[in-house]
């Protein structure tokens, strides 16, 4: 049974109160039931987690691994949410893989599918059954730096500002409709592994608050591909939205077991 902190159950309430679509401002927000899909150690899975612990509405109906070995099948068995483990074999035929994969989620009662450090391309299979509903994060700002080394290329080329994008996934590899992002800014002492550290931060905390917006109905896709993202309603009676809480005005180090602003 986990206990929660003071400071959990402040978030909650706020998330209760300022994620809710304006028109049930006054609801609970219904929760977004989301398929989380990764390959590696999961610590943007484990960042939706921690939110949704904290009163963000969202529930992880299942978590899809493509590698048997991938440490994110360890975080959602730690909290009960069901694991779909994959393998190489499995993926040699990858439309196959994703029928495999789409009929999990569907049974799951998954809305939404969250690739979080997902290294497999979906097909049209996942595409088609999940339209406009299928959402990457990217350690860039898009459309620049696009593929699997986005930070190092961004650090390489010297660039004073790179960043986060969340965006749904399409058939082009890191070029679906954008849905939010964030700058992240290169400082003259930042090295790689620096600038990683700061980019993964911020997209734990960019992760959620885009699916706090989903869940409040305040995303949409237009008939050209553009994503609008509708303002929050204010209510009088917060203080800031902490559906844009954790956007970063500074910077961010890594020490364990949290971070600490410079």
């Amino acid at each position: 049974m986990r206990v929660r902190t003071c400071a959990a159950q402040m978030r909650q309430t706020a998330w209760k109160r300022c994620a809710t679509p304006p028109n049930e401002r006054l609801a609970v927000a219904e929760k977004l039931k989301i398929g989380v899909l990764l390959s590696g150690s999961g610590t943007n899975f484990q960042a939706i987690i921690d939110q949704a612990d904290a009163g963000l509405p969202v529930d992880v109906v299942l978590c899809v691994a493509s590698r048997p070995d991938a440490y994110g099948i360890e975080r959602a068995k730690a909290v009960g949410i069901p694991v779909l483990v994959m393998n190489r074999e499995k993926y040699a035929d990858a439309e196959a893989a994703d029928a495999q994969i789409v009929a999990a989620l569907k049974e799951a009662g998954a809305q939404y599918v969250v690739m979080a450090g997902y290294m497999r391309k979906v097909t049209p299979v996942m595409l088609d059954a999940f339209p406009n509903r299928v959402l990457n994060l990217h350690p860039a700002l898009l459309p620049s730096f696009k593929g699997a080394h986005a930070i190092a290329d961004a650090f390489n080329a010297g660039v004073k500002v790179t960043g986060v994008t969340v965006h749904f996934a399409n058939e082009d590899y890191d070029k679906g409709p954008i849905v939010a992002q964030e700058p992240v800014r290169v400082a003259e002492t930042d090295t790689l592994e620096t600038l990683e550290a700061h980019i993964h931060q911020v997209e734990h905390e960019l992760y959620p608050r885009v699916l706090g917006w989903i869940a409040a109905g305040r995303v949409s896709v237009d008939a050209e591909g553009k994503v609008h993202v509708a303002p929050a309603a204010s209510t009088g009676s917060c203080a800031s939205d902490p559906c844009t809480m954790g956007k970063y005005q500074g910077r961010y180090t890594m020490r364990r077991g949290g971070t600490s602003r410079r």
